[in-house]
This record gives C-alpha cells, sequence and structure tokens, in this order.
C-alpha cells in the first residue's frame, strides 16, 4: 500500500487520471467514425475515377487527331499519285519569275494569277486543304500545264501579276530570299531587312473586279453606280457584284444588265479564278466581309472608306478614279494581312455515330474570341501552344488575334498594337481572374489548341471576326494557326506610313495638349 507522505494535490490528481484512462482506453475509439471513413473511400475513388476519365478523354483526343493526319496525308499521296506528270509544282518557279542576270533582273517573291502566298509551299496543302496547285499559270497558251483544278474557261481572261521587294520605289539590287538567317565562313548574320516593301507588278492590265459595298447606305450605291458606268465605259473593265446589289442596281436602270454576279456558292467558292481586283466600299466590316468570301487564294483588295474609324481602308472614295487610275497602271505597295485557320473539334464522346467530330473551318482576319456567354461563371480553358501546356484561363474569355486585329477587341482587352506585317499571333485574355496573366504574342509558326475541361463549370462560345458564334461544351477543342493565304491590301502611300497614319487619326493615339512653354526651368 502506497503512503503519500503530504495530501497529493488536484493538478497531480488529474494529471494520474488521464493517463490512467489513456492506458484502459480500447484503441478502436481513436479510429474515424465508419460514416466519415466511407465517405473519405467514396471521395478517394470519386476523383481516382475523374482523373482516370480525363486521361482516357485526352488519349481519344489525341488519337483521333492522328487519324485526322493520317487521313489527310492519304488523300495528298493519292492526289499526287492522280495529278499529270507535267502538271505545275509550286515548288518549281514559273517562266515568268525566273531572273534574267542579262536584262539585271532579279526574281522576284512571286507570280501570280489568282495568288501565291510568300511562304508557298507543300505546308498548306497539309494544313488548309487547299492545295497550291489552284494557282494559275500566267502566260499559259496551252492546258497542259495547268492544275486539274483551274480548268475553267474564264482562267484565260484573267490578269497576271507579280510580287517584287523594293525601297523607296527602288527594286532591291540584291536577290532578297525569305531565308533570313545566313551562315558563311562559320558567321551567323541576318538579312537587312530595313524599309522593304511588297511591291505589285501587273504583267497584263486588269479585266475584271468585284465590288463589294456597305448595305443600306445611299451614299455608298452613289458611288458604286458612278464606279461602274466609269470602269465599263473608260476603261472596259468587268464589274462583279453581290446578288442583292445586282437587284438594286437593275431596279435603277437596265444599264447594269451588263454587270455580273455570283448567285451560287460554287461561283462564290470559284471567284477568285475570274477577278482581278476586289474594291470595298465601306468601314472595315466590308473588309472582314470580303476578306470572308474567300476559302484559300485572295486578289488584292483596294479598300474606300466610308465608315467610321478605317484601320484597314486608306482611300477616299471621293478620289476612287485617281486611285484606280494608279493602281490599275501599277506598281503598288500593298500589305500582306495575314489570316488565321480556325477549326472546331468535338468532343468524341458526344459526337453522334456516323457525324464528323471535325467541323467547317473559318479563315479570320481579325480574332477569335472565345465567352463564357450568358453563363455566370468564370470560363476555363486549357491553352496548348504546339502540344505543350501553356496555360489555364480563368476569367471572362480569350483573344487569339492577327496583327490586323491587334486594334480590335484586342486592343481594348489590354493588348498591343502590332504593325500589319509583323508575323504573330496575339494571345490577349479578356479580364482575366488574375493581376499577373498578361497578354503575349506568339510565333506565326506555332499551332495553339484552346479546350474547354471536363470539369469546367460552365460552357464557352467562340466567334469568329464577330461571327459565326457556336458553342465549344466540355471536352470540346479549337485548333488555330496561321494560314497559308493572307489578304492583300493595296496601299496608298506604303504599308508603315498607312498603319501609322490610320492610329494618328483613328485612335487619336497619344494626342495631348502641348505644355506651355511659360514657367520654371532646369538649371
Amino acid at each position: 500500500m502506497v503512503r503519500f507522505m503530504h495530501a497529493p494535490s488536484a493538478q497531480w490528481k488529474n494529471t494520474f487520471r488521464k493517463q490512467a484512462l489513456e492506458m484502459v482506453t480500447p484503441t478502436w475509439l481513436s479510429f474515424p467514425r465508419p460514416c466519415e471513413a466511407l465517405r473519405q473511400v467514396s471521395e478517394s475513388k470519386a476523383r481516382a475515377l475523374d482523373e482516370a476519365a480525363e486521361w482516357r478523354r485526352k488519349y481519344e483526343m489525341e488519337h483521333l487527331r492522328a487519324a485526322i493526319l493520317e487521313q489527310k496525308q492519304k488523300k495528298r499521296e493519292q492526289y499526287i499519285d492522280q495529278s499529270p506528270p507535267d502538271s505545275w509544282s509550286p515548288a518549281e518557279p514559273l517562266d515568268s519569275e525566273k531572273s534574267d542576270p542579262e536584262n539585271g533582273e532579279e526574281s522576284p517573291v512571286g507570280s501570280v494569277n489568282g495568288w501565291l502566298p510568300p511562304h508557298s509551299n507543300s505546308e498548306c496543302c497539309k494544313r488548309e486543304g487547299i492545295c497550291t496547285q489552284q494557282i494559275l499559270r500566267s502566260h499559259s497558251g496551252s492546258t497542259s500545264n495547268m492544275s486539274l483544278l483551274t480548268r475553267a474557261p474564264q482562267a484565260a481572261e484573267k490578269a497576271s501579276f507579280r510580287l517584287q521587294w523594293g525601297c523607296a520605289g527602288k527594286k532591291d539590287s540584291r536577290n532578297h530570299t525569305h531565308d533570313v538567317v545566313s551562315f558563311e565562313c562559320g558567321n551567323i548574320t541576318t538579312a537587312s531587312r530595313s524599309s522593304k516593301q511588297i511591291t505589285l507588278v501587273w504583267n497584263s492590265p486588269p479585266q475584271s473586279v468585284f465590288i463589294l459595298c456597305k448595305p443600306s447606305a445611299s451614299d455608298v450605291t452613289a458611288i458604286c453606280k458612278e464606279m461602274i458606268r466609269w470602269l465599263k465605259e473608260e476603261k472596259g473593265i468587268g464589274v462583279y457584284v453581290e446578288p442583292s446589289m445586282k437587284r438594286e442596281l437593275l431596279d435603277d436602270s437596265s444599264y447594269f444588265r451588263c454587270v455580273q454576279a455570283c448567285e451560287t456558292e460554287q461561283e462564290v467558292h470559284e471567284v477568285h479564278t475570274k477577278v482581278d481586283l476586289v474594291i470595298t466600299l465601306g468601314g472595315d466590316g466590308t473588309v472582314l466581309w470580303a476578306a470572308n468570301m474567300f476559302k484559300g487564294p485572295v486578289p488584292p483588295v483596294v479598300s474606300f472608306s466610308m465608315g467610321s474609324l478605317g484601320f484597314m481602308t486608306p482611300f477616299r472614295s471621293d478620289r476612287y478614279k485617281d486611285c484606280l487610275q494608279t493602281l490599275i497602271k501599277g506598281p503598288v505597295y500593298i500589305t500582306l494581312r495575314h489570316r488565321l485557320h480556325c477549326q472546331i473539334i468535338r468532343n468524341p464522346e458526344a459526337v453522334k455515330e456516323g457525324d464528323d467530330p471535325c467541323e467547317e473551318t473559318h479563315l479570320v482576319l481579325n480574332e477569335i474570341a472565345i465567352d463564357r456567354g450568358m453563363s455566370s461563371f468564370l470560363t476555363n480553358l486549357e491553352c496548348y501552344c504546339d502540344d505543350i501546356f501553356l496555360t489555364s484561363v480563368q476569367g471572362d474569355g480569350l483573344i487569339l488575334s492577327t496583327p490586323s486585329g491587334s486594334t480590335a477587341y484586342s486592343l481594348a482587352a489590354g493588348g498591343s498594337m502590332v504593325h500589319p506585317q509583323v508575323p504573330g499571333i496575339l494571345f490577349t485574355p479578356i479580364c482575366p481572374h488574375s493581376l499577373s496573366f498578361r497578354p503575349l504574342i506568339l510565333p506565326e509558326y506555332v499551332t495553339i489548341r484552346v479546350q474547354v475541361p471536363r470539369n469546367s463549370r460552365g460552357q464557352a462560345w467562340a466567334s469568329f471576326d464577330g461571327k459565326d458564334r457556336q458553342q465549344l461544351n466540355e471536352g470540346d477543342a479549337l485548333l488555330c494557326h496561321m494560314s497559308a493565304w493572307p489578304v492583300p491590301a493595296a496601299c496608298d502611300i506604303e504599308s508603315t506610313t498607312d498603319f501609322l497614319q490610320s492610329v494618328r487619326d483613328g485612335l487619336h493615339w497619344n494626342l495631348r495638349k502641348r505644355q506651355g512653354s511659360e514657367g520654371p526651368t532646369s538649371n
């Protein structure tokens, strides 16, 4: 028996009682409750199932993309095997393109009867679904050297032109190529490209034009009537218009029966093989409409300003005779406005059997805007650059813009203004839920994939140049890369001068009241 010398204190009693209870308490009381344990197990299982489903979806998407590319490769090889042996290859220069050393002429950038992109190669066949053999050969007396896709009776009437590099109105004395970097004697150098402008030179005079007018505008219709009469009577040039404009012209006078119109979708698709120039009467929206009509090569575009801002309309409508006279005579500076090639790939699990998961492609001149639509939740988008994870966008949306579209929606969202001949893709978030999320400018050769994740709380909507709005559901993806078919826009003065003038006059860029000369001065 333990005998205490003194009476135990209250603190000592509490400590002894606690230790005694811990010694006799059964171990099962320390485990979680059965209901809580079941809940933890179910949550872990659900997370594992979600992760497995997400990896399965990504695997199926990559497998589908690989199957589509393989199918396109087989079709391309089959087309090459079926092509005639004497057909012209885009990699081979035309007779009119070859340099003449005796006359001191250089090889131009390209020779075009429809349109030859500055970086025309077999890559456009791989990525566009539009073969470069649609290009017409200039001055071809027979159809043996013409592609099967361009054996149309109207093709012989089309004028040909070529592009060449120049500086201050003079041709470049060197044979300019697109290889920027050269390696000579162990030294890496870059080609001098300062003040280089692309000049369009007609090999034969234009024979036909396509006039696109701003709808429901009486002043535009009046200018269009005058321009048609002047082109027919003074220049002997044929005119194409839209069907709605032709009906409006015929209601006014039977004189306009000579005007032609593209009535069917097939005629619209082949209009680039019939016209030498595209004339727009309106604002930037009319230029976007004209670019949207051409799913492949685009003839040179002449834009007359009859709108509000006019970033892409450098010519004044009241001087259309002088402007067209200069353009028809040539040479004239042009700006290559690049376009984006976009395609939506639907979630394979949501596509019905027999349907194609790859929807119609879009060519945009300004931007693709992806927003959250009517949903009150933030949009959640996974972005990849050349299949490398870039970032996850959480905010109101995302803008993928061309340099030409840098002064439009992208500028309002905080993006930078970019010269239209700077090759690149603008990556601009819309009201991002992060202060460090700033806009990017990516190289022109990358492919961007924007994907709606499976666990997204809301849906997304994509619009292309402000129209053709389509919904993106969970698992859908949007692929975007630079198109091989730019829009050649004629310049009033030259590319840089027109761009800076439009920024100053249209946006009043950095316009402020000048500081007065009176006041304190620094010593």
